[in-house]
């Protein structure tokens, strides 16, 4: 449940209630799509070919390629094709992930996935050729995933696996993990400007040379936003990319430099009463002066390479990165004179190393490969702040860390095909943490440490008829903050507090199917279940831990992905998820804000003459928002649409409609109490939101040379 104290751990939901007939569209949409599988399985079945052409589609998921139902890779035609509306949404390109915000768009996302209210990335592992993007012992949330550095345009796929199934998945991969690439290079160099409703300006310059042996990519974006606010967000941004590769598929090597800086003005979630009341429009704020900036920089390097006998990966990072925000989301809660504004800020250095070395070889007659793969990395936190403030202006200093997380990790992953559909996976994972906290707060500094082992089995079974089956079985964890495993006192209350565990176990199983027995279509289904052993999150808003119950979560997710023509292509994705607190206890065992229903369609239109265009539909659905299930958020349905026209060779007009429908909805739900000038001292539950942006265009010219 939501502690208005804590902020940004909340557990979330999305939509102000709202009849709308959104449901109704969705419904239409998916029993249209599933009116015509029936008849292609019948077709194939008879013998018949549909009248398809077997091109590339945008996921490369054909059997034969993954070790799980749910796992897969999203090409660079879906992400070129598809609009976004901010760069985090880059994830929901995989199936089941909802991006949404609750704050200014400089902030990360909030995210949901399998039943998880992931908050900024708890429990879902990013990575960005090979750096992590999760941020552990973060001044706002653990696991912050924060993806404005991203320049869409760069990114040549995403690589996805769901589940604490494999063994090179460690922090936070317990839902699943990300690993997006950037591409080495571009067809050709581009340049690009955008602009829309609520003074949206994009330009992009971007390209690549050849320098010696290999290829120089170049890529610089810069960026302004109002958004549909009252107080103008004033989001403005700059991003840089430099890289450097060479080598081909079986020996590459690449270095990376990326660079970021954004700031803006934050309108938050608000509350409920306030606009139905009339005091607040619901484009409104309670603090104006509410409010952040971040930068990101970063270097890395990458090298492969691959023989008949062995292969070797090695990466190593770099990254600077700085945040401060200003949030108040209980307004005169706390503080009835000064307000509950609050900062948190932070300064980091980040560095790692990630080595893995594979043997391939025989077990007799049957085929084998056995790798090995250490990874390590170091956070230096210092200082990492939160206060309480006015109008940005300090009033004191709740709690000042010094903080150094250090861990490492050795893994171990074996695969043998027994026969010709047969094929196992067992893999073993040992993770070791140690934590040292020096603290403004006497009593909350010292060190801590803690290790865990994760074992993983997978079976796969297949193909039979272009079809293949899946059983997966895996142990996964994640780290809590290191200002949790060394707390004795609440840093607001000042009252005692029990230091909380380190590493939190979870255990997770999967049965899954994939078949591409309907030519062109590439078809998954995956029933899973997921346990862990506390729900324990570091609120970075409050400077305390919020301690939860044990969970268990299940669920079942349908991916059909169908290349109609060489010009079309149909992407359809269902997922439901059940997540209950285990144990008896009077408030109920409903997890707040756990993501229940989810729905994807979309459509592609390629190289109609000069025309194309994609059309995307999502669907959110309703979630409970406090324990005992009496207060859910509403659904949210959104769809967006692109149309491309190729003026010549060289020139192409392109228009983003977000929205399409301009339907009345929410990016995010809350319920809790807070405060307004003239109520009670007590506060008044209610539910907080922030709305969902209207319908909005936007206008790109892009050129290629």
């Amino acid at each position: 449940m939501f502690n208005p104290s804590v902020g940004c751990t909340h557990r979330a939901a999305t939509s102000l209630p709202h009849p709308c007939c959104s449901h109704a569209l969705l419904r239409r949409s998916v029993a249209a799509i599933a009116a015509a599988l029936p008849c292609l399985l019948q077709s194939a079945l008879a013998g018949e070919a549909p009248p398809v052409v077997k091109v590339p589609g945008h996921y490369d998921n054909s059997v034969g390629t993954s070790d799980a139902a749910s796992q897969g890779t999203v090409t660079a035609d879906l992400i070129a094709n598809r609009p976004a509306l901010r760069p985090g949404e880059l994830l929901e390109f995989v199936p089941g992930v909802i991006v949404t915000q609750h704050s200014g768009d400089g902030k990360a996302n909030q995210y949901f996935l399998r039943g998880f209210n992931l908050d900024h990335g708890t429990d879902f592992a990013t990575w960005v050729d090979n750096m992590p993007v999760n941020m552990r012992t973060h001044a706002h949330g653990q696991g912050y995933t924060d993806l404005n550095f991203l320049i869409p345009e760069l990114v040549g796929r995403i690589s996805y696996k769901k589940g604490p199934y494999y063994a090179d998945e460690g922090d936070f991969a317990s839902a699943g993990a990300a690993r997006l690439g950037l591409v080495d290079k571009l067809d050709a160099d581009v340049a690009s400007i955008t602009a829309g409703e609520h003074r949206y300006r994009r330009v992009l310059v971007a390209g690549a040379t050849t320098v010696g042996a290999g290829n120089l990519l170049y890529g610089v974006e810069t960026a302004h936003n109002d958004g549909p606010w009252q107080t103008p967000e004033a989001f403005h941004k700059w991003a840089g990319v430099l890289r450097y590769s060479a080598g081909g598929t079986d020996d590459h090597v690449s270095v990376t430099a990326m660079g970021y800086r954004g700031g803006w003005h934050a309108t938050s979630q608000i509350p409920l009463r306030a606009v139905q009341s009339g005091l607040l429009d619901a484009f409104g704020t309670t603090d104006p002066s509410d409010a952040g900036h971040t930068s990101r920089y970063s270097l890395s390097a990458e090298w492969k390479r691959r023989d008949a006998a062995t292969a070797w990966q090695a990466s190593a990072y770099v990254v600077r990165s700085d945040l401060a925000l200003y949030n108040n989301f209980t307004y005169f809660l706390d503080d009835p004179v000064d307000g509950d504004q609050f900062v948190q800020a932070e300064q980091r250095t980040m560095t790692g190393f990630d080595v893995a070395h594979t043997w391939f070889g025989r077990f007799g007659d049957r085929a084998t490969s056995t790798v090995v793969g250490m990874q390590g990395r170091f956070d230096h936190i210092s200082p990492v702040v939160l206060g309480t403030t006015r109008d940005q202006q300090p009033l004191a200093t709740t709690a000042r860390s010094r903080v150094d997380e250090a861990s490492a990790a050795l893994w171990l992953q074996n695969t043998v095909q027994w026969n010709a559909w047969l094929r196992t996976i067992a893999g073993l994972r040992y993770d070791s943490y140690r934590f040292d906290v020096d603290s403004s707060i006497a009593g909350n500094g010292g060190k801590a440490s803690d290790h865990i082992a994760s074992p993983k089995l997978s079976m796969v079974l297949g193909p039979w008829r272009d079809t293949e089956f899946f059983v997966n079985y895996g142990t996964g964890f994640h780290s809590n903050d290191a200002r949790g495993t060394t707390a004795h006192v609440a840093p607001r209350e000042r009252t005692p507090v029990d230091p909380v565990t380190p590493l939190v176990k979870t255990r997770g199983a999967e049965l899954g199917a994939r078949s591409e027995i309907v030519r062109g279509l590439q078809s998954s289904l995956a029933l899973w279940r997921l346990r862990s052993a506390s729900e324990l999150v570091f609120s970075g808003d409050a400077g305390d831990t919020s301690p939860s119950r044990a969970s268990k979560r299940h669920g079942i997710e349908w991916n059909n992905h169908y290349v109609a023509a060489s010009w079309l292509l149909f992407d359809l994705d269902l997922a439901y998820s059940r997540a209950r607190y285990t144990g008896q206890d009077e408030a109920g065992d409903h997890v707040p804000g756990a993501v229940e229903k989810v729905a994807s369609l979309g459509a592609t239109i390629n190289d109609i003459g000069p025309w194309s265009a994609a059309f995307q539909l999502r669907y959110f659905g309703p979630r409970p928002l406090i324990e005992d299930n009496s207060v859910r958020s509403s659904s949210s349905a959104l769809a967006y649409l692109r149309a491309g026209y190729r003026l010549n060779r060289n020139w192409q007009l392109s228009v983003d409609v977000f929205n399409l429908f301009d339907r009345k909805v929410n990016d995010i739900e809350y319920y809790y109490a807070s405060r307004l000038a003239g109520e009670p001292a007590e506060g008044v539950q209610d539910i907080h939101f922030h709305p969902g942006e209207p319908r909005t265009a936007r206008l790109t010219l892009r050129a290629t040379f």
